[in-house]
């Protein structure tokens, strides 16, 4: 982590929304485009959202874009518990035209993140959503976000080290 660029370290152990500090940092505004998100079994027993199989999540899929440059600035895999959730957030999620974040901010929920892991790792198959190369190199970080004292959503943030570099 030491290694990282500064402001990539301080993406990573944020506990608040990424937008927000992508777009004062880069000054753009940066758009939630979302990439695919649905209803869905899950394939296996998830602890942290205190989940079995077979349990239904609604799963979401979006990128960071810049505005004016284009930048992807991360992507992000969610996991949301729909049956915790208030329905009117939940109705709006399911509509995908906003992030998770500015959601919470808007409704001004009480939330708890909390910080589960980092890594690094090469783009592979997301190689494609960046416009980079297999090879490339993508910064990770998972966390949850409990509502009510209970676990809700599970997040996955990648961001694009190269881009990151030159933010030293």
């Amino acid at each position: 982590m030491a290694n990282l660029p500064p402001f990539l370290r301080t993406l990573l152990v944020t506990d608040g929304t990424v937008t927000k500090s992508i777009e004062a940092y880069f000054w753009e505004t940066v758009n939630v485009e979302n990439l695919g998100q649905g209803v869905m079994p899950i394939d296996r027993d998830l602890e942290s959202l205190e989940l079995g199989q077979g349990d239904e999540v609604l799963q979401r899929r979006v990128r960071l874009v810049g505005e004016d440059s284009g930048a992807i600035y991360a992507h992000a895999e969610s996991l949301l518990r729909l049956d915790r959730l208030p329905e009117e957030l939940n109705h709006e999620l399911q509509a995908g035209r906003i992030g998770i974040g500015e959601l919470l901010r808007e409704r001004g929920l009480e939330t708890y993140r909390e910080l589960l892991g980092f890594g690094v790792e090469s783009m592979g198959d997301l190689a494609e959503v960046f416009g980079g190369n297999d090879a490339d190199l993508l910064v990770s970080r998972v966390y949850r976000i409990a509502l009510n004292h209970h676990p809700t959503i599970l997040i996955t943030e990648k961001f694009p080290l190269l881009l990151y570099q030159d933010t030293k």
